[in-house]
């Protein structure tokens, strides 16, 4: 075994075990904490795959940005323990069921498919680097760039309008 796979494996456990106790807390602030550590995991899975820049960005977008989101709207909204919810009984034997069958198709993929337990190709030292991005995002990819920065101040501005339109409203 590599230090790539039993880093990988612990992390999976660290992952799956996050994502389990996300879904299953009462609290929204610890559930939002759980998925937190989630992400974390994730960006170090793409950080095992050579993938830094993507690393990054999800450390700083969903884990720093989008969870701070969350969390002030779990304040804002109030964030105690929601209620024991009531169950639906065909609920839990479905996700058992359909938990199995996943679970016998990997398996079934992984016995008859050689191709599937296959070493990964090596890929370029540069690949996934910030440089490599950015060179593509402002020589291939300079259009779409600039169209979805123009989309994303037109929604700015169009925010800007409506919080705008609407306080005037009440001062009225």
């Amino acid at each position: 075994m590599t230090a790539n796979l039993v880093l990988f494996l612990i992390l999976a456990v660290v992952a799956v075990t996050a994502a389990i106790a996300m879904l299953s807390s009462r609290n929204p602030v610890y559930a939002a904490l759980y998925l937190i550590i989630n992400f974390c995991c994730i960006a170090v899975f793409y950080l095992l795959l050579n993938a830094p820049f993507i690393a990054m960005a999800q450390i700083t977008v969903y884990a720093g940005a989008i969870m701070v989101l969350f969390l002030f709207v779990i304040m804002l909204l109030g964030g105690e323990e929601l209620p024991p919810g009531t169950k639906i009984r065909w609920q839990r034997p479905l996700a058992i069921f359909l938990g199995v069958v996943l679970f016998l198709e990997t398996v079934y993929i992984f016995i008859t498919s050689p191709d599937a337990q296959a070493a990964l190709p090596e890929v370029a030292d540069a690949f996934g680097s910030p440089t490599e991005i950015g060179l593509l995002l402002f020589n291939r990819y300079l259009l779409p760039f600039e169209v979805t920065s123009i989309l994303l101040l037109a929604a700015m501005v169009g925010a800007i309008v409506l919080t705008q339109s609407e306080e005037k409203g009440e001062k009225k």
